[in-house]
């Protein structure tokens, strides 16, 4: 079947050589650091058998991402990207050698886990606003939704097949092979990197300030669209998050190897939706798309729980008789197909809502607060249902994350109409005219003045 009856353009891997090389070494490095993110928890349930010690990895994550994001997305928008992005590869390569050190050791160390996990996302805090907003420099206006589009299949093929080739390589080969090949991976993107030409700053570029995040910040605020993208997400993620608990569902359904499947089910549904989402072009109701999507996410999160635990996985998880209930693991892996999916359509139309809403002198700074959106979420999420097992039991934490999640949806649709409204039609037309009238105040010099309060170390 060709790939335009699948709803893909694949015309910026053709006439576009800089996101060509963007594209193979990103997507090679992806799959890698997604084997290395099932890897992590998959340890630190392996050395403490504590749920809640696997969702405290979330904590960890979230407290360097709620400053780096803001300081990453600011260099976005004043330095050369490209050099940003090798220098966060590089940083990762460094501290994926680290983990694979810590493995070989007889009995690995706790505290370096949660050291590089949460190192790495501070790293990734600095590098993903200028991942984000480097495509448009790399393609020509009229590609862009192509190369979106390309963008999402890469993520979700990565994140389908890395859990995937984990859970088998946890159950046959161990945890320091993964950060062998993980290591490797960044050496063929560091290759791809050194041959993309440099990505100087745009025009008037603000110099990374506490005013200039304060300018991304005041945007956002401003937008009523864009604020139900990010409560939207962030409710949805963080009651219908049940990935702290994967370990301890695997061990339900058949072990290690279901691990990996847990991991992929969800990504399998993304790149469904991916490449059947071609619909998605002639709906413009995109707000209201976003609301129906994240209330789809938690019933199928309810699906999986039940499908894991039992039809009482709640009711019996709340009366203290936890766990140990025999799962249907076909009909589990279902539902997350469907979450996964479900998520993806969120991401679609709350990543067309963000295009059409967001000046190109600002993309790198609202990159970042996008990050932010699209990761506290999940990040306290996990928290949320590590700390939900100790007294619901695994089966029960997710049903009622699902519940709540759909309920919370509920509630941010009612609370903020003007979103449920949107239309992309208006959308569209706004963004248009207010690129223009910055490029009119670029040509003739009517710029504010670069702030004098800059980031510096401490």
């Amino acid at each position: 079947m060709r790939a335009r009856h699948l709803g893909m353009d694949l015309t910026p891997l053709r006439t576009c050589r800089d996101f060509r090389l963007v594209f193979v070494g990103s997507g090679v490095s992806s799959l890698g650091s997604f084997i290395t993110y099932i890897t992590i928890p998959f340890q630190v349930a392996e050395l403490t058998d504590s749920p809640v010690m696997v969702g405290l990895l979330g904590l960890v994550e979230l407290v360097p991402l709620l400053f780096m994001a803001f300081i990453g997305g600011a260099l976005a928008d004043f330095l050369d990207r490209r050099r940003l992005i090798i220098y966060g590869e590089l940083a990762f390569t460094l501290l994926t050698a680290v983990l694979l050190v810590n493995a070989q050791r007889d009995e690995p160390h706790l505290w370096v886990l949660f050291v590089v996990a949460g190192v790495t996302t501070a790293i990734d805090g600095i590098q993903r606003p200028a991942m984000d907003s480097i495509i448009p420099r790399l393609v020509p206006p009229e590609q862009l939704a192509a190369a979106g589009a390309l963008n999402s299949a890469r993520m979700n093929i990565a994140s389908l097949g890395g859990p995937a080739l984990a859970g088998v390589l946890l159950a046959s080969v161990g945890s320091t092979w993964i950060y062998a090949i993980d290591l490797a991976t960044f050496a063929v993107s560091l290759a791809c990197l050194a041959f993309v030409r440099a990505v100087p700053p745009p025009p008037a570029a603000e110099r990374p300030s506490l005013r200039s995040v304060v300018t991304g910040l005041r945007y956002a605020k401003s937008r009523p669209e864009l604020l139900g993208t990010y409560l939207v997400d962030i409710n949805a993620m963080f009651f219908g998050m049940p990935q702290a608990l994967y370990p301890f569902v695997a061990k339900n359904l058949g072990g290690p190897a279901v691990l990996g499947l847990l991991y992929a089910a969800p990504s399998a549904g993304a790149l469904l939706a991916t490449l059947t989402s071609r619909w998605t072009g002639r709906v413009h109701r995109h707000g209201l798309m976003v609301v129906l999507a994240a209330a789809a996410w938690g019933l199928a999160i309810v699906g999986f729980g039940v499908a894991a635990f039992g039809p009482d996985a709640l009711t019996l998880g709340l009366l203290g008789d936890r766990d140990g209930y025999s799962g249907i693991l076909w009909l589990a892996l279902l539902f997350l197909v469907l979450a996964g999916a479900a998520d993806m359509i969120s991401g679609v139309f709350r990543s067309v809502i963000w295009n059409q809403t967001i000046p190109d002198r600002l993309r790198g700074r609202l990159a970042g607060i996008e990050m932010l959106s699209y990761s506290i979420g999940p990040t306290l999420g996990n928290v949320e249902s590590g700390v939900a097992a100790r007294f619901a039991g695994t089966g029960g934490s997710i049903v009622l994350g699902g519940v709540l999640c759909v309920l919370g949806t509920g509630a941010l649709a009612a609370a903020l109409p003007a979103f449920v409204r949107y239309d992309g039609r208006e959308g569209l037309a706004r963004k248009i005219a207010e690129d223009e009238a910055w490029a009119a105040r670029v040509a003739g010099n009517a710029l504010p003045e670069t702030p004098a309060v800059t980031f510096t170390a401490t």
